[in-house]
């Protein structure tokens, strides 16, 4: 897909892969409508942006609220087409065995994770196929294809992001709409970890020990970019990325 006036949505661009996936299409040459919970964060780097000469439009959202998801698609009606929807907004709470887990945290994830999704691309879905040439991306991990002990709530969360995709994949082939997943494993990010562990430091600082090369958002939202400006008889329907360090969801090495 050729960026020249095309408009890519991404949700989550508070910080880390989204805003990172937001900078990297901005210099593609695209539109790119920001959105977060966090008013102030998605204003600061669409005016980061606009001040380096892109396009960038800021929109507070929160991706479970259903009533202001379709809300915000009205509001998109301004602007000629709607091309790349990035769902990124998601993330992942707590580290509990099934035993001891917190409902109220498996809950928020399936809702971000899942339902966040849901909203978003049904919301847009008109739009995307309007434009004659969609793209609906999926951000999930490598949590939705792998489990692992003390992760359950998150791979759930993740397993259920990963079924969207393949599924409306299915459902839409033969549309002008293509679908991407992309499936990041170990990312070392400013707030990911911390916000896991409610914003216990020292123990998102043990997720990474040893690891020397975590992979960062910017290695991710290149990812992203090279999925999303594919030419557009290209749809890269699985890419699964890992740090060279991280052989699978269990299997890390570490210098110690």
């Amino acid at each position: 897909m050729t960026a020249a006036g095309t408009i890519a949505v991404i949700t989550g661009a508070s910080s880390g892969i989204g805003a990172a996936t937001a900078r990297q299409l901005a210099t593609a040459g695209y539109h790119v409508i920001v959105t977060a919970r966090r008013k102030d964060r998605i204003e600061a780097l669409a005016a980061e942006l606009t001040a380096a000469g892109q396009r960038a439009t800021a929109y507070a959202l929160d991706v479970t609220d259903r009533a202001a998801v379709n809300a915000f698609a009205a509001e998109l009606d301004r602007f000629p087409s709607v091309n790349v929807l990035i769902n990124n907004a998601g993330g992942a709470l707590g580290a509990d065995p099934v035993a001891t887990g917190d409902p109220a945290d498996w809950r928020q994830m399936y809702e971000t994770n899942v339902l966040g999704t849901l909203n978003v691309t049904q919301a847009l879905l008109p739009a995307l196929t309007a434009s004659g040439d969609g793209t609906v991306l999926v951000l999930s991990s490598t949590a939705g294809h792998s489990t692992y002990e003390g992760g359950a709530g998150y791979v759930a969360a993740k397993h259920g992001a990963h079924v969207l995709a393949e599924t409306l994949r299915l459902e839409i082939v033969g549309t002008p709409v293509r679908v991407i997943e992309i499936a990041p494993g170990m990312v070392k990010t400013d707030e990911f970890a911390t916000t896991r562990f409610h914003g216990d430091t020292e123990k998102a600082a043990k997720v990474y020990a040893g690891v020397a090369e975590p992979l960062t958002a910017d290695d991710v939202a290149d990812t992203i970019t090279w999925a999303v400006t594919r030419p557009s008889h290209v749809n890269i329907d699985l890419l699964v990325v890992r740090p060279r360090a991280q052989a699978s969801n269990s299997k890390v090495y570490r210098e110690l």
